[in-house]
């Protein structure tokens, strides 16, 4: 792996994990988790938008009229959903454990892979199962037995958050027969921001854009952890396997663990931290598995070929 790709992906996730920064700053204004999600669905949409045009207008035309429908999936049905499910577990639980639950979601993406494109669950996937449910009962409090630290509703978004990023590599997956990774993003956040507006209390809380801080985090949300790490990590994933970096990509809630530890003093126990070592383990164990299922595909590709 090239040390620039290798960079990339590393920045971008960790830029992924500042997320709860800037989501906890602009709830101290009022501001609740579906309209941070709004925020930066429309901020994030408007940075990408630019970036395309500048970079390849071309590239913002729809193959088929008929496509926009994997990005209702992508933008309304993923990115709305687990984004306010995301923010909502990080307001109700603390965002080392909103973002372990999060990263629930590639065990979400193997069961929903089974049913939907009659993916085999092997035995690595599914001791990778195991030990990703073994992780959420640590981070949650099932084990050793007091969920009281968290709390059911918190649990529930969190793992909801879980379910609707998994959604996002669903639909993605049909997407990138015609797109590449960053027209989906963009066309996500484009059709998540036009579904989102009508909605925001412009008139009660449309003033609070006028503060300094409240514009800077709003637009930061939609900058920094949002188009540019996905633009970063994008460029990464050009020049090395996907399988990889997924895996590296678990720099993420290592970053946002840290930041809610140090930054707003949350509690996250030598319990949850083996919890989210298990999920994290439970990752790289699926996309290993993964890589080396297509790497014994394409060797039987050739030998039949041969």
């Amino acid at each position: 792996m090239k040390i620039k790709a290798f960079s990339c992906i590393v920045f971008g996730a960790a830029l992924w994990g500042t997320i709860g920064w800037f989501v906890k700053h602009l709830y101290t204004h009022g501001l609740t988790p579906m309209e941070v999600v709004s925020i930066r669905a429309f901020s994030a949409a408007v940075i990408l938008l630019v970036y395309m045009l500048i970079t390849g207008a071309k590239k913002l035309k729809l193959a088929a009229v008929k496509d926009i429908g994997y990005f209702i999936g992508t933008g309304i049905l993923s990115i709305i959903f687990f984004n306010y499910c995301m923010f909502t577990a990080i307001e109700l639980t603390t965002i080392p454990a909103a973002t372990a639950l999060l990263y629930t979601a590639p065990a979400f993406v193997c069961i929903l892979s089974v049913f939907l494109f009659k993916e085999q669950l092997t035995k690595m996937k599914a001791l990778a199962l195991l030990i990703t449910l073994v992780g959420i009962c640590f981070v949650v409090g099932l084990l050793p037995g007091d969920i009281s630290s968290i709390g059911t509703t918190g649990v529930l978004f969190g793992l909801g958050s879980g379910i609707g990023y998994a959604l996002y590599s669903i639909f993605s997956k049909f997407a990138l027969k015609k797109y590449s990774s960053l027209q989906i993003t963009t066309f996500t956040f484009l059709v998540a921001a036009i579904a989102l507006l009508p909605f925001f209390p412009f008139a009660e809380k449309g003033h609070l854009f006028g503060e300094p801080d409240v514009l800077f985090f709003a637009v930061g949300l939609g900058a920094l952890p949002t188009a540019f790490a996905y633009i970063i990590y994008t460029y990464g994933l050009h020049h090395t396997d996907a399988s990889n970096a997924s895996i590296l990509t678990t720099v993420e809630p290592v970053v946002a663990t840290i930041i809610g530890i140090f930054v707003f003093a949350e509690p996250f126990s030598w319990v949850q931290s083996l919890g989210m070592a298990c999920i994290i383990s439970a990752v790289i164990l699926i996309q290993w598995s993964s890589g080396k299922s297509k790497s014994v595909g394409r060797k039987t590709t050739l030998k039949k070929i041969g």
